[in-house]
């Protein structure tokens, strides 16, 4: 139904015929926190076809202030991110096909979404690791990405377009100190909102092939302290990167995927189990032997030596309130090995 875009249709850059072709178009949007789930409500609304959502994470209480798709319901049920955003998207435009993948990016299944059609990808990730994965997977297949970060009041995104643009690895090392998170300085919401508009209309420029519209700087900007700059980066274009240069070796996607991990600005760590969590048996068992537990299908939450753990079906456990690696290794052989 055309008419529900009908002031979209009315701004000319994008028009009836950009409107039709918005419908066929598959967008991959790789996390679903805050910038994720703003930029897929957006994408959604605006009549993007195929929504492809990834994310490793349940929503949480502290994640309401500025995660705009989940209710607090969501959070009293630990819902899978994604799931819990296929549920709000669906409800928003039931013309728009939505797929909610609940995995960490650094499983085997992820690279072979690049096997499929993508248009464009979304960066809704916190950390580095994560982004030159996306970066290299990005200049491999030639795939549009929209680099995004948050925190505090300060905000930034960049548009890369394979063989034109430089890439994240290019210009990565002359980004602001990139130590603090929002787990250790916090966030507001409005920057979201800003970074993700930025991240949103790079989105549908490309999407409608309006290519000449696509902004070529880097923009950063800080709500609060009222600035905002963008920066040209043409220049940092490195012949010699390995990601996109003219000998590329694409390191990223050749990295040994750790087994455990300290997850970004967070105190905890995922440790990955090497096979399926029976999710729903193991409930039950626990349950029968007197453990506090619940959950869903997904995952189940429980606690244990003080420490609430997560195992999500796809065989990840998450051990929350250590960085101890060592620690959580021990709860993981003493309960689940």
């Amino acid at each position: 139904m055309m008419e529900r875009y009908s002031r979209q249709i009315l701004f000319s850059p994008i028009g009836e015929k950009g409107q039709r072709t918005l419908q066929y178009k598959h967008a991959l949007i790789v996390g679903a926190g805050a910038l994720g789930s703003a930029n897929a409500d957006m994408l959604a609304r605006a009549g993007v076809g195929r929504l492809t959502i990834v994310d490793r994470d349940y929503v949480d209480w502290t994640n309401l202030q500025r995660q705009t798709l989940y209710s607090e319901e969501d959070a009293e049920k630990g819902w899978p991110k994604a799931v819990a955003a296929k549920r709000r998207l669906t409800a928003v435009n039931r013309d728009v096909h939505v797929e909610a993948l609940v995995m960490d990016v650094q499983d085997e299944s992820f690279t072979s979404l690049f096997e499929q059609q993508i248009d464009i990808m979304i960066d809704g990730t916190d950390n580095f690791e994560t982004r030159f994965l996306l970066n290299d997977l990005s200049q491999k297949y030639r795939i549009p990405w929209i680099y995004g970060a948050c925190v505090g009041s300060y905000g930034l995104s960049f548009t890369i377009i394979p063989d034109e643009t430089p890439c994240f690895r290019c210009f990565v090392n002359h980004l602001p100190s990139y130590h603090l998170t929002c787990d250790n300085v916090g966030v507001i919401s409005s920057v979201v909102q800003m970074v993700a508009a930025y991240q949103t209309t790079e989105a549908l420029k490309i999407l409608v092939g309006d290519v000449a519209k696509i902004r070529r700087s880097l923009v950063m900007f800080d709500v609060w302290q009222n600035e905002h700059r963008f920066l040209r980066v043409d220049k940092l274009k490195n012949e010699h990167c390995p990601s996109c240069g003219r000998d590329r070796t694409y390191p990223a996607l050749h990295r040994e995927k750790a087994k455990m991990s300290v997850l970004c600005g967070r105190d905890t760590v995922q440790i990955r189990h090497g096979h399926p969590f029976r999710i729903t048996e193991m409930m039950e068992h626990m349950k029968t032997s007197g453990q506090q537990v619940h959950g869903n299908e997904y995952l189940l939450m429980t606690q244990l030596e003080g420490h609430r753990v997560v195992l999500f079906a796809d065989g990840r456990m998450l051990v929350h309130g250590t960085k101890d690696v060592t620690f959580a290794r021990s709860l993981y052989q003493k309960y689940f090995s």
